[in-house]
């Protein structure tokens, strides 16, 4: 049995939402823009896959426990609507222009996704706390085995 992570070439480590979130909206954004000019059929599987990918991110900002400040809350609802909308209307015609701006908006999100991941990371090492340069040494024995 095959895992569908094997289709891709690269794929998040396990564990991080984030960097699960940023993987799967530049994989999108890479699909549409491989797609765009080609069959039909391949484009628009990669539109509804675009579609689905932001119809998760919508119910998950819908719910009651989402921890998201209100005003990003909005935003990102008001980018979805706008995705809505564009993927029915190039579900219709295909339009270079509205291919773009949903290969720009995923782009964008993502790195704001990662840009905050990398923030936080940097926050969390700044206040992590320091060992003293002696319990740093090697100097003396580093494993059970070599101190008995």
């Amino acid at each position: 049995m095959t895992s569908a992570a094997k289709a891709y070439q690269r794929t998040p480590e396990p564990g991080n939402p984030v960097r699960s979130e940023a993987w799967a909206l530049l994989e999108a954004a890479r699909t549409l823009n491989q797609t765009k000019d080609g069959p039909i059929d391949d484009f628009r599987a990669a539109l509804r896959a675009n579609w689905r990918l932001w119809t998760i991110f919508q119910a998950s900002l819908i719910e009651p426990d989402c921890t998201m400040p209100n005003e990003i809350r909005g935003n990102l609802l008001g980018l979805a609507n706008f995705i809505d909308k564009t993927t029915v209307e190039l579900l219709a015609e295909r339009d270079a222009k509205r291919i773009e701006a949903l290969v720009n908006i995923n782009r964008q999100i993502s790195e704001g996704l990662l840009e905050g991941a990398r923030a936080d990371a940097a926050r969390a090492a700044a206040s992590a706390p320091k060992m003293p340069p002696s319990a740093a040494s090697t100097d003396g024995p580093t494993s059970v085995r070599q101190s008995a």
